[in-house]
């Protein structure tokens, strides 16, 4: 079970200690878009809890917070963290919008379309695709659509979306070496 903190108590240790060691797991250009002004950007698939533990600045009884978008990749994270042996590991409940909403300091950048909506673009795409093709052409274009769909109910089921993945490795899901300048792509604490 995910160790979560509730952004009220987040919100109060960053009072507390504005310094606080955070890791945003989103892609870059979703990073790029807005961030909590503290988080570093390491992308989930990027992830190396091993690495990231080695760098840290803070000392061992200092939690390490994490946040995405909304408290999902946070979660996958953690999971990542505790896999590896690190029990010192905080998500943030309802992650970057949760705490764009409670005021909290976020820097905004360069706007993109996150991840969630270029799933659902994507899938969309496919299954009209699928659909026309198979109305136009031949039948057997169903079968995209059916794919597509059985994809969609997976990934709510198991909350992994292979769908999403692939997007994430997407040019314009990646980050340019103008960004490293905006505490992103860091492979672990560097600035």
């Amino acid at each position: 079970m995910t160790r979560n903190i509730s952004l009220n108590d987040f919100a109060k240790q960053l009072t507390d200690c504005p310094d606080l060691e955070v890791i945003d797991v989103r892609t870059p250009a979703e990073f790029r878009e807005v961030h909590l002004e503290i988080a570093k950007n390491i992308p989930l698939h990027q992830l190396d809890p091993a690495a990231v533990m080695r760098a840290r600045r803070a000392e061992d009884e200092q939690p390490l917070y994490l946040v995405c978008q909304s408290g999902g990749r946070g979660s996958k994270a953690w999971e990542a963290f505790h896999a590896a042996g690190f029990t010192n590991v905080v998500n943030i409940e309802g992650g970057t919008k949760a705490c764009i909403e409670a005021g909290l300091p976020v820097v905004r950048g360069q706007g993109t379309v996150s991840l969630e909506r270029q799933v659902r673009i994507a899938a969309g795409a496919l299954v009209l695709i699928g659909c026309l093709l198979a109305w136009f052409v031949h039948p057997i274009f169903l079968a995209l659509s059916i794919l597509v769909g059985a994809g969609l109910m997976f990934a709510g089921i198991t909350d992994t979306c292979g769908m999403a993945i692939m997007l994430s490795y997407m040019p314009w899901n990646q980050c340019s070496t103008s960004c490293s300048t905006d505490r992103s792509c860091t492979s672990a604490w560097e600035n």
